[in-house]
């Protein structure tokens, strides 16, 4: 059986009571960084053979994974933070589980979007997943495709492109689109900044940049 465990964005309370006893009784806890979740695991007290699943080995490690999971072993995947498969490894393994009839159950849990979406202010009835926007090729047309788009907007970012993606925005959605950047959910220093692309854009643009980015955006009128 293989179990996908959401873990904290943030603050490590946010743990279901579910997610620790899956955790007590797998037989092996694969992790996208493994010193990341050995600090969580550690804050519990889980002491459980731990191995690395990242989009660097998963295409190497999947069928050996695959082939102790139908040998019988309960293994549970932790991402860095919050759900596995939503921009972070575990779509490669769950599909391949699912060709060879092995168990697969995700827990409910924590995601970033959820959260930023919600608290943006902005339309919650409908809105699309966008994740991380690709940094080079394939850029524009995602953008001039989403210029039209209608529904609520949610992207996923690095700090260190958070401006640049923002003029990109301004440029094709125009400057006054209203959205809402949520960085370091959870967290001490959280922060949720709303206005128009180019109120927020200029915010940024003051200051050091610091934490994970959730950026929504509200959908062409």
């Amino acid at each position: 059986m293989l179990i996908l465990v959401p873990t904290p964005i943030g603050n490590l309370k946010d743990i279901t009571l579910r997610a620790l006893e899956v955790l007590q009784d797998a037989d092996l806890i694969l992790a996208e960084d493994t010193r990341t979740s050995g600090v969580l695991l550690n804050h519990y007290n889980i002491q459980k053979p731990i191995s690395p699943y990242h989009q660097h080995n998963e295409h190497k490690i999947v069928q050996h994974l695959v082939d102790q999971l139908k040998e019988g072993k309960k293994m549970a995947l932790l991402t860095d933070a919050g759900t596995p498969g939503i921009s972070d490894p575990a779509f490669l393994l769950v599909r391949e589980c699912v060709k060879n009839d092995i168990v697969v159950e995700t827990l409910p849990g924590a995601t970033a979007f959820v959260p930023a979406l919600v608290n943006s202010g902005l339309p919650t009835t409908r809105f699309t997943f966008e994740g991380f926007l690709p940094q080079k090729k394939g850029r524009m047309t995602a953008l001039k495709q989403l210029a039209e788009e209608e529904r609520t907007m949610i992207f996923y970012e690095s700090p260190f492109r958070l401006l640049k993606t923002l003029n990109d925005f301004m440029q094709y959605f125009g400057e006054d689109r209203l959205c809402c950047v949520s960085r370091e959910l959870t967290k001490k220093f959280e922060e949720n900044k709303r206005g128009t692309l180019k109120e927020v854009h200029d915010h940024f643009a003051a200051k050091a940049i610091k934490g994970e980015i959730v950026i929504v955006v509200a959908g062409k009128e």
